[in-house]
């Protein structure tokens, strides 16, 4: 687990999926998967609005939470819904950020509805090459060999 400290001014903004093995996102019909995240307080804790956008048959949807900061490194964090997603949650941890805060591997346990796996996202859509080299690189120190699919 990734021990450096991350603020969570850091993880705001828009995050787009590069690589991921989350079935969710290989099925096809749901393209374009992105992160948005913007802090605000929770019943006193401050974390992050988490609403995931994708597009499907051309239009845009959207899974809207928050994601509770569990450890004062805010490296790990517990995911619940709004609405009627409210009853679900998941626990997701970042394993690395690169230190310009433009890409993140990620690694969401199982839930009932979930396997666990991981994502990699980064700050733009189309990452240079020295990013993913920089990013394949990481996976095989963090020993992640899981099959990711870039999308």
């Amino acid at each position: 687990m990734l021990r450096e400290y991350i603020n969570l001014q850091e993880l705001e903004g828009k995050w787009h999926i590069i690589l991921t093995n989350f079935p969710m996102w290989l099925k096809g019909d749901k393209k374009n998967p992105n992160f948005n995240y913007k802090i605000a307080e929770r019943d006193s804790v401050m974390g992050l609005i988490d609403e995931v956008k994708y597009k499907q048959n051309g239009q845009t949807k959207s899974i809207n939470g928050f994601d509770k900061p569990l450890n004062i490194e805010n490296t790990s964090f517990e995911w619940r819904g709004n609405g009627f997603l409210l009853l679900l949650s998941s626990k997701w941890q970042i394993l690395n950020v690169d230190s310009t805060k433009q890409w993140a591997i990620i690694y969401f346990e199982s839930t009932l509805f979930t396997p666990k796996g991981y994502d990699v996202i980064c700050r733009d859509t189309q990452p240079s090459s020295l990013i993913m080299r920089n990013v394949e690189e990481k996976l095989r120190v963090l020993k992640i060999n899981d099959k990711l699919i870039n999308l």
